[in-house]
């Protein structure tokens, strides 16, 4: 059931067949020369129209799981808890496995590696993280032994569609989210995009890959983008910022991680500032390499078709994930003793408690909203949930983050009416 070299045959039990499955079975029919053909495909609703054969259909699973001829099960089910046991059954009965799924690779990532060595099967999912851009391979290859400072970057495409009609075309939050949805960039249920919740899942594997963390999304702190106003945006773009939605891990000096999903306010000297629509871009930063910075698309059915199409070129010739610095000795682990510099609009000064501040630089109170800039230890925000209140939101600014604590200074200080 190995696969050895670059001329075997894979044969796939394909599961799921929406916009992504019926973008791959397009592109293997027309590339005969990967060697790669759908034997079977498992969907649960049989009454729909699709493009390919009728008889390649089956609602059930072991039509897949046990044909002997399937050496690849590639996963693109939108199921979490399906997802999960396809890819442990296909693992246990000696099937590779290609998968998009982000969340059950997060919440399950340490039991998969487990099985990976157990059976001795390769397991593979570039496209869970950010679809069209190989982050995971980069990783795992070319920053396996160079020391990584950090990595950061726009890894939902549906989150930053949104945020850039809101901020260039002025439509509503609804608006823009129903754009999102009728271009395919985002899911009929779009919270697990909208709430952060698939970033943070992202943010998890990437860890894994970067510094050899394996910490289940729960753990980490993130938010969405569903409490940025119309308000929010106009201001940034009044200071010359644009507000993404941005995953960020950078590793102290003490050697332990920190690591967040936050919006941000980003400038135009920064990469991230140009990512448009559904595109995603990410950010590495090395001790040998310095900055380097990787841009493509991150939602729509071809794009991530590519990043499963390159997985399974890459099993042709048995490549598998290493988790070389999961082998390390030193066992890494998340931070919460750093500062971030943060800008937190709201609607009642009774919303922000500013002394929870390390730094209060500038207050700006309008009829509309009201804007606080200043300097917070990251344990208040884990501590705390005023930030997450109905009316209020809040952004990070970019490359602010310091290891050492600010002497506050007076909110009188500071305090700007106009």
């Amino acid at each position: 059931m190995s696969i050895q070299n670059n001329n075997k045959q894979l044969t796939i039990g394909l599961f799921g067949f929406g916009v992504v499955g019926a973008a791959l079975y397009e592109v293997l029919v027309q590339t005969p020369t990967l060697n790669a053909t759908i034997k079977k495909i498992c969907i649960r609703h049989p009454e729909k129209t699709r493009t390919a054969a009728p008889d390649l259909f089956t609602t059930e699973s072991e039509d897949l799981l046990n044909d002997d001829d399937i050496n690849v099960i590639v996963e693109l089910t939108n199921d979490p808890e399906a997802a999960y046991r396809i890819a442990k059954q296909a693992l246990q009965r000696g099937k590779a496995v290609v998968s998009a799924g982000k969340k059950i690779i997060s919440e399950h990532l340490e039991e998969l590696v487990a099985l990976q060595k157990q059976y001795d099967t390769p397991f593979l999912y570039e496209a869970a993280c950010c679809a069209s851009i190989p982050v995971i391979r980069n990783l795992e290859e070319y920053y396996d032994n160079d020391l990584l400072h950090s990595i950061s970057g726009i890894v939902n495409g549906s989150t930053n569609y949104i945020l850039t009609r809101m901020a260039e075309g002025g439509v509503s939050f609804a608006d823009a989210l129903k754009e999102a949805q009728d271009a395919g960039f985002a899911e009929t249920d779009p919270t697990l995009d909208i709430s952060g919740q698939d970033a943070v899942n992202k943010l998890s594997i990437l860890l894994t890959h970067a510094y050899g963390v394996i910490v289940h999304p729960s753990a980490i702190l993130h938010a969405g983008i569903t409490s940025i106003q119309a308000e929010d945006t106009a201001y940034a773009r009044e200071k010359g910022y644009r507000v993404k939605l941005v995953a960020a891990a950078r590793k102290l000096s003490d050697g332990k991680v920190a690591a967040y999903v936050l919006p941000s306010f980003e400038r135009p000297t920064g990469k991230f500032y140009d990512v448009r629509n559904e595109y995603n871009g990410v950010e590495i930063e090395s001790n040998l390499a310095d900055k380097q910075f990787f841009y493509g698309k991150g939602a729509g059915g071809f794009p991530t078709a590519s990043a499963v199409l390159s997985d399974l070129s890459a099993l042709r010739y048995n490549y598998r994930y290493e988790y070389k610095k999961l082998q390390q000795a030193d066992e890494v682990q998340l931070s919460r003793d750093f500062c971030l510099r943060v800008c937190v609009s709201f609607k009642s000064l009774l919303h922000v408690p500013h002394e929870q501040f390390e730094r209060v630089e500038e207050w700006v109170s309008t009829e509309h909203r009201c804007h606080i800039t200043g300097t917070i230890h990251f344990s208040k925000l884990i501590e705390s949930d005023w930030w997450r209140a109905p009316g209020v939101s809040l952004a990070v600014f970019p490359d602010s983050l310091t290891e050492h604590r600010i002497k506050e200074r007076s909110l009188s200080d500071v305090f700007v009416e106009v």
